[in-house]
């Protein structure tokens, strides 16, 4: 019955309606839904989910598959070859296509489904109220008629109305483009537009400051959000990984084209008849044509993602693998991951440093009675803290990152205190005075000298700082305004110690190792942030500040990120900035974080990162989640990024030196022999052989040397390692045809018959030379999934070849001598193989 209720459009204006009438027409309470009504819902109105490429269909994923042109590509040539009768031909190249699609549609299947479930082990949370008690549960099993609880840091999990709030705030930018929070409340609004209705929240947007109630409305693609996200689902911007492969795709296109063209000319010119010449110039473009490579890539990064599951960490994108493998640059906060995070609060002192009850009292004070979501700052100075207290809350002004303080309205009998604490700069702007033995004294520059000495000496002994202020406000005055937060009387401060964890030096050095830099960036003041980088071997005496940084250009800040690796007293724009300057430089950049500031960062970085305990909108900006807040857990998933880099370039630098070598030699050769050196059926069936033999790449095993340093998409060094490899190929190729034509005088088919095996036996053995770039015996060993699918697939060809179906691809018996020949040759093409590979490799690096 419950899930009769109307839900209307995501365009209709629900902030018109009234908290009674919304609840009425949803059939809902302010108790909230009972778990049977919201599983009837969630039935009928499916799950709260806005990915709109979420479960793409089958047919959906083949037609994507079949408008690539690289398998357009071999449609065209298998539609010329079933239109001439070359049936053989249109047979193999179907099973080619086969091959490729159903292995990639199957492997992304899995992929998709393994990282469904890591994705679940992460999701976003939402408190809500069922069966009269608050739960925390996924967003994905809200329903309309919900009742959730919000507090700073959360996502609004759905379009709904505020039922209740206090000093609400929310980042709206996700959805009006505006940078400054958004004040809401209850009161009835008739605005016209979305972006003006106070009563009104929207998901996609957080929390910044204060607490709500909300009544869910609209979920899943209904909200605004949603409609949004599926109509940009179509323009998302590709990631690294998809540009260096798109490169990589036109430039087989453009060889391919060339070779196929030049080849075609040639034949037509020398008269040789059309259809031949036209099926021929077909097989050489399916040649080319390195058809496994999505697949390779999806098996690659899924099992990167299995592996990194592991290691503690959540992939959210399989295409991050490849970023974190190339970053070489990682910005973090030093709380929680240069430092222990368990902050103890070693004192309370007054402004010359002598401990202070009256400090420690008020700052109790303000952390008992403020409202958003602690800090363990507040859990610090509340912890052995006994429960009774005289004092009354009577108002707030929450916290946000440009004031960076939290004020608190408290009484206690006839006196109303407001008690701000905060930042001990930001907190000292506001002040004018300073307590003396009681009284209030005006705050001169002599004061402020002795103020900032004292505050300089603790947080140089690596302690953090929050400052304390009072003032006395007049009985009755509840309605606070940002002005009655100045004219402060300044008390002291809290003094809180948070020691580096044991192996931060190690991870420092780890990371330093595999070639990344590491930047702290930190809201902290900058001697302390000096301090702990020193403390874990981060030596660098430069710290540029957030003051400093706001009186830079972007282009001025771009020049200064490349020499200063430490960063103080910034705030979350200016994260953002320091991201966006260092991916101008041309960085591939980290950023690792897990608070409300860090969200802006983490999502323009390459990779964002974030911890299993970050606030909702880190996590959900995040491209991995690290289930434990580690360095060491991050070096090792740099290492899995490369290794999985590493494998998916060991497919390229094979299929396109193999696939362009033996193309060039066939292409060359049947300009000057009197017959093709192999038929386009025999041409497709060694495309099919060798692409069966390279399946198990993707399971390999890498050599050390390969996560020592990041990875970027270079196409000059795949061009010439393709260049080089091909032509030493070629070279050998064209030694096999002396040796088959004018040694042993052999015709057309058993030419075709003897090059055939030389050419699939070169191309398959060299992937255990190509594999690495070590000489193969000091190599770790390939896998057995390698091993298998490559001597396997050598087997099938020697089987075909030799066996009793040679005839139906054209095949001859061939005599042992010839047989000898040939072997002798792939030894030696071998040998001159893994001498060049070193030169190509070196060339490229």
């Amino acid at each position: 019955m419950q899930a009769s209720h109307e839900v209307k459009r995501a365009d209709h204006a629900f902030w018109h309606e009234t908290a009674d009438g919304l609840l009425t027409r949803l059939g809902s309470r302010l108790t909230g839904l009972t778990q049977e009504e919201a599983d009837r819902r969630l039935q009928t109105y499916g799950p709260n989910l806005i990915e709109a490429t979420h479960g793409e269909a089958v047919l959906l994923k083949l037609g994507k598959r079949l408008l690539n042109p690289l398998v357009a590509l071999l449609i065209a040539a298998a539609a010329i070859s079933g239109i001439s009768g070359d049936f053989g031909s249109f047979f193999i190249i179907l099973a080619v296509l086969t091959l490729s699609i159903t292995l990639d549609i199957v492997q992304e299947y899995h992929a998709e489904k393994a990282a469904e479930a890591l994705r679940h082990s992460v999701a976003v949370r939402a408190e809500v109220v069922r069966d009269r008690t608050p739960v925390a549960l996924p967003v994905s099993q809200l329903v309309p008629g919900d009742i959730v609880l919000l507090r700073i840091g959360d996502l609004v999990p759905a379009d709904g109305l505020v039922l209740d709030s206090e000093n609400l705030q929310l980042d709206e930018s996700i959805l009006t483009g505006e940078p400054f929070p958004a004040r809401k409340n209850n009161a009835p609004c008739a605005a016209k537009d979305a972006a003006d209705a106070q009563n009104a929240l929207f998901a996609g947007t957080s929390v910044v400051a204060g607490k709500a109630t909300m009544l869910l409305v609209e979920t899943g693609q209904r909200t605004r959000f949603g409609a949004i996200a599926s109509a940009l689902a179509a323009n998302v911007p590709p990631t690294a990984l998809e540009q260096g492969v798109r490169r990589l795709g036109l430039l087989i296109l453009r060889l391919t084209i060339f070779l196929t063209l030049f080849v075609l000319l040639a034949h037509l010119a020398s008269d040789r008849p059309a259809m031949q010449s036209i099926l021929f110039a077909v097989a050489l473009a399916v040649g080319l044509t390195p058809e496994l490579l999505p697949m390779v890539m999806t098996v690659t990064l899924a099992r990167g993602a299995q592996r990194m599951a592991r290691q503690k960490v959540i992939v959210k994108r399989l295409s991050a693998i490849h970023d974190l493998g190339a970053m070489g640059v990682l910005c973090f906060d030093k709380t929680g991951t240069l430092t222990q995070a368990k902050i103890s609060l070693a004192e309370c002192v007054d402004w010359q440093g002598i401990k202070s009850d009256q400090v420690l009292e008020l700052a109790r004070v303000n952390s008992r009675f403020q409202t958003g979501a602690r800090s363990g700052l507040d859990d610090a100075i509340l912890a052995d803290c006994i429960a009774g207290t005289d004092w009354t809350r009577r108002g707030e002004l929450p916290f946000d990152f440009s004031r960076r303080c939290l004020s608190v309205l408290a009484e206690r009998g006839q006196d109303t205190l407001l008690v701000t604490k905060g930042a001990p700069e930001a907190v000292l702007s506001r002040a004018v005075a300073v307590e003396i033995d009681g009284l209030a004294h005006p705050l001169d520059e002599s004061l402020r000298t002795r103020i900032d000495a004292a505050q300089q000496r603790l947080n140089a002994q690596g302690f953090r700082l929050l400052g304390v202020a009072v003032k006395s406000v007049p009985a009755g005055h509840t309605a606070l305004t940002l002005d009655d937060e100045r004219g402060l009387t300044f008390l002291g401060f809290c003094v809180f110690a948070d020691p580096p964890k044991p192996d931060a030096t190690k991870a420092v050095a780890e990371l330093s190792a595999l070639g990344v830099r590491l930047k702290v960036i930190s809201g902290d003041h900058a001697a302390v942030v000096r301090h702990v980088a020193g403390a874990v071997g981060l030596g660098s005496d430069n710290v540029l500040t957030g003051a400093e940084i706001a009186e830079l250009t972007d282009a001025g800040l771009a020049a200064k990120v490349e020499q200063i690796d430490l960063f103080a007293r910034v705030d979350p724009d200016q994260k953002k900035r320091i991201i966006e300057a260092l991916r101008k430089r041309g960085h591939v950049t980290g950023f690792l974080g897990d608070g409300i500031n860090d969200a802006p960062a983490i999502h323009a970085a390459h990779v964002g990162l974030s911890v299993e305990g970050a606030t909702d909108v880190a996590r959900a900006a995040a491209d991995m989640i690290l289930l434990a807040s580690d360095l060491n857990v991050l070096a090792e998933g740099v290492r899995e990024g490369r290794r999985t880099f590493a494998n998916i370039l060991k497919y390229v630098r094979m299929g396109t030196s193999s696939n362009f070598g033996n193309m060039l030699s066939m292409a060359l050769a049947s300009l000057v022999l009197p017959f093709l050196p192999l038929l386009p059926l025999q041409i497709l069936l060694n495309n099919l052989l060798y692409d069966l033999s390279e399946i198990g790449i993707p399971f390999d095993s890498v050599d050390a040397e390969e996560t020592t340093r990041p990875h970027i998409w270079d196409m000059a060094a795949v061009l010439r390692f393709t260049i080089v490899m091909g032509v030493v190929s070629s070279l050998f190729d064209a030694a096999t045809f002396l040796i088959l034509w004018k040694g042993f005088g052999a015709g057309a088919a058993e030419f075709q018959t003897g090059w055939f095996l030389e050419s699939i036996a070169t191309q398959i053995l060299v992937i255990f030379l190509i594999r690495t770039a070590r000489v193969p015996w000091r190599s770790r060993a390939p896998h057995i999934a390698l091993v298998v699918t490559s001597l396997g697939a050598l087997a099938a060809a020697f089987f075909v070849v030799l066996g009793p179906l040679q005839s139906l691809f054209g095949f001859v018996p061939l005599p042992w001598p010839l047989v000898g020949a040939m072997a002798a040759v792939t030894v030696a093409y071998l040998a001159s193989a893994e001498v060049a590979k070193h030169f190509a490799l070196k060339q490229g690096a």
